[in-house]
């Protein structure tokens, strides 16, 4: 049951608030656009953050996690890091600002704040519910980002990189996109924080046109005082197919939303999560399948590493409409623990209205055996080096699945970096 009630703002909300006035000046936009910024604001005011009583935050209690508002920042030292695959056109955004950048052929790139300005975008801003905090926040603030629109029949040799860079301070982007049919693509968006407390958020609505072949990769590269509260959104034509990755590999409270509609029939949309978290990180990632028509696939994996006095959390429904026929959907959320400390929160659940599907999901949760510790030890490798090739082994084959060695290589030193620190 959600439960609402007037309540007192905490200052962290409170300040959330009040810089809309202060903001205001200087946000893009159309009377629809200022209209969608009003109406998003004022779900914020009348909800306030979430608590445990709403049921779609109930094991991120936004309300007690986020304990002040970072400022706006006008300047810094930010700049791009370089590319994950060589080869990749990068498209930048510092401090919720797009950077110039080349074109790419058969790819229309467009900055957001064009879009702001003349309007175009005013219809993705209109939020999903009083719970849709992220969308409210983002919708009321959002200054920039880039939107990829790619031609019908185009496929990309390269990966194209969204470098969203925030190393201090406060910024509100959008990455929307548009593969028309029968494209194929690899799309790497990088989510960058820095040591300095930072708050971002960042919305992507994304279209897979009929016949297309989309992998988004998403990763998260960030710092101990680092906020984020962001969310996927996405429609699949038919025989469409949307391969996604998240990696978390960082941050002090995170929160990853993906909303799918699988709205043509033999589409497949695959998601893999690797959830690597540490220190007194709190990491949420919540998902919804929507499987709208006949003879539709989903598989999701969500892989999660813990220690030190992290919690993570993951959310997923998949929903079966009626007429939705035929529909294969699975979902699967593991979970290793190292440390007596960590937390994970897992809560999968189906809502099926059709009577001939094949779905189905699960959920685990162990730590590492001491009799496997113990075998790599007694062949000399010593116990941080054996406890790390037991953690990648855990988590390597969701890496493995990609067919892009170059990033599979830049996604294994991410993990391998982390296990040195952490595992």
């Amino acid at each position: 049951m959600n439960i609402q009630t007037t309540r007192p703002k905490t200052p962290a909300e409170s300040a959330l608030i009040d810089m809309f006035g202060e903001r205001l000046g200087v946000l893009a936009g159309t009377p629809e656009v200022l209209a969608a910024r009003d109406n998003a604001l004022e779900e914020l005011k009348t909800n306030g953050l979430p608590s445990r009583r709403i049921e779609s935050w109930h094991y991120t209690d936004l309300r007690t996690l986020f304990k002040s508002t970072a400022p706006f920042v006008s300047s810094s030292d930010a700049k791009t890091r370089p590319v994950l695959v060589a080869g990749s056109s990068q498209f930048a955004v510092i401090n919720g600002v797009a950077q110039a950048a080349k074109q790419v052929s058969n790819v229309t790139v467009t900055a957001v704040r064009d879009l702001l300005q003349d309007g175009s975008v005013a219809e993705t801003m209109q939020t999903k519910g009083f719970d849709d905090t992220v969308g409210q926040i983002n919708a009321a603030y959002v200054s920039d980002g880039w939107a990829l629109t790619m031609a019908d029949d185009t496929e990309l040799e390269a990966p194209l990189e969204l470098q969203n860079v925030q190393l201090g301070g406060q910024s509100h982007v959008r990455f929307p996109a548009k593969f028309g049919k029968n494209t194929k693509a690899t799309i790497i968006e990088r989510q960058i924080g820095g040591t300095a407390e930072t708050l971002s958020s960042s919305v992507s609505h994304v279209t897979v046109d009929d016949g297309a072949d989309i992998i988004w990769v998403i990763v998260r590269e960030f710092d101990e005082e680092s906020t984020q509260l962001s969310q996927f959104n996405a429609t699949l034509g038919a025989n469409a197919k949307l391969t996604l990755y998240i990696v978390n590999a960082g941050g002090h409270l995170v929160r990853q939303e993906i909303h799918v509609d699988v709205i043509g029939e033999d589409s497949d949309f695959e998601m893999r999560t690797l959830n690597l978290l540490s220190d007194k990180s709190h990491t949420d990632v919540t998902m919804t399948v929507g499987h709208l028509v006949e003879n539709t696939r989903s598989v999701e994996i969500v892989r999660n590493v813990v220690t030190g006095e992290a919690r993570g959390v993951f959310q997923g429904m998949i929903k079966v409409a009626q007429i939705a026929q035929k529909t294969d959907a699975r979902m699967a959320c593991n979970t290793l623990l190292l440390s007596d400390g960590a937390e994970f929160d897992a809560k999968p659940e189906l809502e099926i209205f059709a009577d001939d599907v094949a779905c189905g999901h699960g959920a685990t949760v162990t730590e590492i055996h001491n009799d496997h510790l113990f075998y790599l030890m007694a062949r000399g490798i010593p116990e941080a080096a054996a406890r790390g090739l037991l953690v990648k082994a855990f988590i390597a084959e969701i890496i493995e699945e990609l067919e892009n060695e170059p990033l599979v290589e830049a996604l294994e030193t991410i993990l391998s970096d982390w296990l040195v620190a952490h595992a």
